[in-house]
């Protein structure tokens, strides 16, 4: 894959890797040897005076997966040269693991830069459990993903999820602040624990109804399992959720007919991270 800069200054090449391209010095180090960073199409040394109007390009190559390409139908939301937006469906895992290497969101994407000639890989910045479903945020290379994950790191890249939950919070609005820790092995759950990690949701609620709401919720910490967790622990566990459900929630799920968690990635946003130009992106799906 390429990165392309027509420059409109003059200065060190090293200068627009940086600043322009955003570039880490690692990885300009590493390129700069394998004759992948050019100027006006011809290999150039990180010093090079690069003048007005000049094109520079940096060929990013990713190491081919051990996982297959599979032709798998993609809800595409949003697509560029540097990035791609997708609504994942519920009961799909985000990559392949061990026990399983197909039927993945990344054998579908692979599938879908072979099939369109883009020769990209995997690079999720956001992460979805398996029946969470909505907005998964991809980098078309590692150096688009990592500067993604910075600005997930910096608080820039905003994610809002709807839920569907028993009940209702006391408040319309409010920040949920419980730190959050594993269950003891074997188990792979989470609970709400002093000792644990901390943890912060913010909430708001955008419709009551008799026994259930619709809550939009915005996760200041990056936990696993931590609106679930945090649902619950308000008293409001999402409907179709088996694992952190009550009795009271799991008979309802069952009424309505839900056979997997009522949680979507509904929105993000954040800064494009190649030209500053603010992101705003919405699912085709919701919670509902």
């Amino acid at each position: 894959m390429e990165l392309k800069h027509v420059a409109a200054r003059e200065g060190r090449l090293s200068g627009f890797l940086k600043g322009e391209l955003g570039m880490s010095t690692g990885l300009m180090n590493r390129l700069k040897w394998t004759s992948s960073i050019l100027v006006n199409g011809s290999p150039a040394r990180t010093n090079y005076p690069v003048s007005p109007g000049d094109t520079i390009t940096v060929l990013l190559d990713d190491p081919e997966p051990e996982y297959p390409a599979e032709d798998i139908p993609l809800s595409i939301c949003y697509e560029d040269s540097h990035l791609l937006v997708v609504d994942k469906p519920a009961g799909m895992l985000i990559h392949p693991s061990r026990h399983r290497n197909t039927g993945t969101l990344a054998n579908g994407v692979l599938g879908y830069y072979r099939r369109t000639g883009q020769s990209c890989a995997f690079h999720p910045a956001t992460r979805l459990d398996r029946d969470t479903y909505g907005l998964v945020l991809l980098g078309k290379n590692s150096h688009i993903h990592r500067l993604l994950c910075g600005l997930h790191a910096e608080g820039r890249l905003q994610k809002t999820y709807h839920a569907l939950v028993y009940g209702a919070p006391p408040r319309e609005e409010g920040l949920i602040d419980a730190p959050i820790a594993r269950l003891p092995l074997p188990s792979l759950l989470r609970q709400v624990d002093p000792q644990g990690q901390p943890s912060q949701t913010r909430y708001r609620v955008l419709r009551r109804e008799e026994d259930r709401s619709l809550l939009a919720l915005m996760p200041l910490t990056g936990r696993t399992h931590q609106l679930r967790v945090h649902c619950a622990y308000m008293g409001c566990p999402i409907l179709g959720d088996p694992q952190y459900g009550t009795p009271e929630s799991q008979a309802l799920s069952q009424t309505l007919g839900y056979s997997y968690q009522r949680l979507c990635a509904r929105a993000l946003d954040f800064p494009h991270p190649m030209t500053g130009a603010p992101m705003h992106l919405e699912s085709a799906m919701d919670a509902e």
